[in-house]
């Protein structure tokens, strides 16, 4: 709500964030999807739980949001202060994680469900953070780490990540209902 890179900072929802979560139970059925995946944070945790998945949670590390290092609890402002030029896409966080290193946890939870167990070859739903999401698509349809950046994912909000014949498509992004 502050606008502060938290990306190892354990947070609770807010309520704000706790009801959007919940409304996420009324559009989604959880037996629609197969594999379902949490980063291991709190917040993304109790998303997946109000959304009505938490029985079936698998904690993926690689879900983690961005290691903002230096950077952890700062605003863009406040970052900038110090480094005027700073693009989190491009630059990344000092002592925390490069683009390069969050595409190669975005790539390795992307071979993992694409190695889903699920006989029915029902999708996957990932609960996770706003930056790691955004890389996750960007790589999902081929795009440099950079490609995040040009994802802008609101809060409580779904990407569905598809296929149109045989290439990965952005089905819907910052979608709040489904049908």
């Amino acid at each position: 709500e502050a606008g502060r890179h938290t990306g190892r900072t354990d947070l609770p929802l807010l309520p704000a964030g706790r009801r959007q979560a919940e409304q996420l139970s009324e559009i989604l059925d959880p037996d629609d999807f197969g594999r379902v995946l949490s980063s291991p944070l709190l917040r993304a945790r109790e998303t997946c739980e109000l959304a009505g998945f938490g029985a079936r949670m698998e904690i993926c590390e690689d879900l983690r949001e961005w290691d903002y290092g230096d950077y952890e609890g700062l605003t863009t402002l406040e970052i900038r202060r110090q480094a005027p030029d700073w693009f989190l896409w491009r630059d990344g966080c000092p002592d925390g994680e490069s683009p390069d290193q969050v595409a190669a946890r975005a790539d390795r939870v992307l071979q993992l469900v694409g190695r889903s167990p699920d006989e029915e070859h029902k999708p996957a739903i990932l609960f996770a953070h706003g930056h790691s999401l955004r890389m996750l698509a960007a790589r999902w349809i081929e795009l440099a780490p950079v490609g995040g950046s040009r994802l802008a994912l609101k809060p409580g909000a779904l990407g569905v990540l598809g296929h149109e014949r045989d290439v990965r498509v952005v089905d819907g992004w910052n979608v709040t209902t489904l049908g």
